[in-house]
This record gives C-alpha cells, sequence and structure tokens, in this order.
C-alpha cells in the first residue's frame, strides 16, 4: 500500500513538471524573481515592483497579452 502511494505521489510530480514553463526562482547571481501582473500599463507593474524592492529592480521580463501585462523583476542588490 505504502509503494502504491509512492508512485502515485512520482506519477503527479511527473505530471506538473509537464506542465507549461514557469518563471527561475533565482536568477544566476543568487537573486530571487517575482512575477507581477497588471492592467496593461507599464508604470502600474514597474510601481508595484519599485515599491516591493524598495527602489530599484532589473527587469527580467515582460510581456503584454489580452490587456494583461506581466513583468518578472529582481530586485537590485543592495
Amino acid at each position: 500500500m505504502r509503494s502504491l502511494a509512492g508512485l502515485a505521489a512520482l506519477a503527479a510530480l511527473a505530471g506538473l513538471a509537464g506542465c507549461g514553463s514557469s518563471a527561475p526562482l533565482f536568477l544566476s547571481d543568487g537573486r530571487p524573481t517575482t512575477q507581477v501582473q497588471c492592467p496593461d500599463s507599464q508604470t502600474s507593474c514597474e510601481q508595484q515592483a519599485r515599491a516591493a524592492c524598495g527602489g530599484a529592480f532589473d527587469t527580467v521580463r515582460q510581456s503584454t497579452d489580452d490587456g494583461q501585462r506581466t513583468l518578472l523583476y529582481a530586485c537590485k542588490a543592495k
């Protein structure tokens, strides 16, 4: 019974691994990344990033789809 539960957990993890790509948790320099979504307004996403970082941040990736902007950023090292 225990091995059956283990196999089910393994199958679930394998299934999740196949889901679409996700943002990296950390940049190569070790800084964590954060993704925010906001209405198609660059300033709104930038304001959120600036507030969370306490100032400066680096844009890792940004996109706009159907009026929704997605910004992936990392706070600048202090």
